[in-house]
């Protein structure tokens, strides 16, 4: 009979090593380390908030998690260098539809206010900051932190196709199944942690953690296409391509919308000029870089 962690650690290695099994562990964050002195790395920062709603422009952040961590220029992560947790009372009551989705209760956040000096402090040496969906979270976050408007941004669930690297899906509780881990969690610093062990996750269709493919995409300039005025009844066809709808509320073109590389950039305008304006139509394009992507300011 297993009794003890040993037992139980022999156990689950046996069951892996067999094609009919499959071990998820409970994850354990990893402790702060102390850098090698004399040794070449770079910081990154993994953040994660939870908000009031969606709204980038009237809901406000309830929780802010990070994970600050070292790295090496081929993607290996070396060490967790800091964390930071933080609740923030908002200015009207959470609602119980974001309390049922969060688990975090007006009584939780009651009396608490960000320390703004101290987020400033804990990111401004980072090369990068990722979050699992920067397309939300750099909007409200560059909003309460004018440093995070000038960082580079990566997107770990947009910037790996992790379909193509044989996941079942880019939520982050497939991800972290597939690397092998299991988290209860309770707090946005948790998910941050649950991220740090899939960026560590040596990709089977690489042989490189895909930290060091998320750096790659991330890094690259695309271009977004704008589609302004295309005729309503081929929305269906925009759609099919991979536009999406962009409403005019943000400020932004009331229009379909791409982004595209910059070696898809002449078979997009192709595609438009031929299938949609059926003329030489010349579309709105913007440049975009990892210090500009996800953000409202473009």
């Amino acid at each position: 009979m297993f009794q003890d962690a040993s037992d139980l650690a022999t156990m689950a290695e046996a069951l892996s090593r067999s094609p009919d099994y499959r071990v998820l562990r409970r994850l354990v964050a990893r402790p702060t380390y102390i850098p090698t002195a004399g040794l070449e790395v770079r910081t990154g920062i993994l953040l994660d908030t939870e908000t009031t709603g969606l709204d980038c422009a009237k809901d406000e952040i309830i929780e802010l998690g990070m994970v600050k961590f070292d790295y090496a220029a081929d993607g290996r992560i070396l060490g967790v260098r800091d964390t930071f947790s933080a609740f923030n009372e908002p200015s009207v009551p959470i609602s119980a539809e974001v309390t049922a989705l969060t688990g975090i209760t007006n009584e939780m956040v009651a009396g608490h206010k960000f320390d703004d000096a101290a987020v400033t402090a804990f990111v401004e040496s980072a090369a990068i900051t990722i979050a699992h969906n920067s397309g939300f979270d750099r909007k409200f976050a560059e909003r309460y932190w004018s440093v995070l408007e000038h960082k580079a941004w990566g997107c770990s669930m947009s910037e790996i196709d992790w379909r193509k690297h044989r996941f079942a899906g880019s939520q982050l509780g497939y991800l972290l199944n597939g690397a092998g881990y299991f988290h209860q969690a309770h707090r946005a610093v948790d998910d941050c942690h649950a991220l740090l062990e899939v960026l560590a996750f040596e990709l089977p269709t690489t042989g490189s953690p895909a930290l060091a493919l998320l750096l790659e995409t991330a890094r690259r300039k695309t271009l977004r296409v704008w589609a302004e005025q295309s005729p309503f009844e081929l929305k269906d066809s925009l759609k099919r391509r991979g536009y999406r709808w962009n409403d005019g509320s943000d400020g932004r073109p009331k229009s379909w919308y791409i982004d595209v590389t910059e070696a898809a950039f002449a078979d997009e305008i192709a595609f438009l000029r031929t299938e949609i304006y059926l003329r030489d139509a010349d579309p709105r394009v913007q440049e975009l870089t990892a210090f500009s992507r996800f953000s409202t300011r473009i």
